[in-house]
């Protein structure tokens, strides 16, 4: 039995302990050398790690057998405005005494030491952690990551959802929990949804955190699928046309070697959700071969215009 195997096997979860701030509470002591994942998601004031603050912060692990070992969760105090309220209804009085990051940053260390984090849309709830640290002089965390968004792109058809939203996966799944634009919940959420996306993963051979890491890093069926589209592209500098089947175009790009950069789009690299969905609807890349890099930029804008 593979690690994914027992750790995500379908059990009764016993209650879990919700610890708003505070002291921390020491798990149950593991019963295997493998320490299971950590779930985190964060509510902010804004977009943007570094010039936004981090609103709510809750963090779940899970033991190696996929039971909740603990919840926790603080409002923090971001020093300024509280950003779209009407979004995750965190008020300024919700916060006033609240602690700061600075406040739990050893808290939120302790928690996420030694564990495969787990988001959904990674970049945005790891990127506000990581800039959280580095704002306060820390080392950002380098744990492994897996983002349960793009996992479930790798194993989800457009058949079955429209979308990888965490409230639309939650609605596919049936899960108990529920996103509601608050840590806790959201996190809770992502958790039930990272049970049902292993079980599916497990259909594609994956059964270990070495798999399922590289296994969501791999590039898409639909971009291996499309790989020959760069064969006949000249490695030069131009403009490169990404089109549909009726000659239409679906994206624009230039580049100092063409086939380099129009390679670039069939690796695992390429992880942007909207160009893979390009990618699966594109038949053919036209070259437009350019003799200096100011022609290539001229022809791009009159393209895209």
């Amino acid at each position: 039995m593979g690690f994914l195997d027992f750790l995500f096997r379908r059990r009764k979860r016993p209650p879990s302990v919700t610890i708003p701030s505070g002291p921390s509470v020491a798990p149950p002591p593991a019963t295997t050398q493998e320490p299971g994942f950590v779930v985190v998601d964060v509510e902010t004031t804004g977009l943007a790690p570094g010039r936004d603050r981090v609103l709510e912060i809750a963090v779940i692990r899970t033991d190696p057998y996929g039971r909740i070992v603990d919840e926790w969760m603080t409002l923090l105090n971001p020093e300024g405005p509280v950003g779209a309220s009407h979004i995750h209804g965190i008020t300024a009085a919700d916060v006033r005494g609240a602690p700061r990051f600075r406040d739990v940053i050893g808290e939120v260390n302790a928690r996420l030491a030694g564990r495969a984090i787990v988001a959904h849309n990674a970049p945005f709830d790891v990127g506000f952690v990581k800039a959280a640290c580095a704002a306060l002089g820390y080392p950002p965390p380098a744990n492994p990551v897996v983002d349960t968004a793009d996992l479930a792109r790798r194993v989800l058809t457009r058949d079955e959802t429209p979308n990888c939203r965490l409230a639309t996966l939650a609605r596919l799944f049936r899960t108990p929990s529920q996103p509601c634009h608050r840590a806790l919940a959201d996190a809770r959420t992502t958790v039930d949804v990272l049970h049902a996306l292993l079980e599916r993963a497990g259909a594609f051979g994956v059964h270990t955190l070495e798999e399922l890491t590289g296994f969501v890093r791999a590039p898409s069926a639909q971009q291996q699928r499309k790989r020959h589209l760069a064969d006949a592209v000249p490695s030069a500098p131009g403009v490169y046309v990404f089109e549909d089947e009726r000659g239409e175009a679906l994206y624009v790009g230039k580049s100092t070697n063409l086939r380099n950069r129009v390679r670039s789009y069939f690796t695992a690299g390429e992880t942007r959700p909207r160009i893979r969905e390009m990618i699966g609807i594109a038949e053919r890349v036209r070259p437009i071969v350019c003799a200096t890099p100011l022609e290539a930029e001229v022809r791009e804008l009159r393209l895209i215009a």
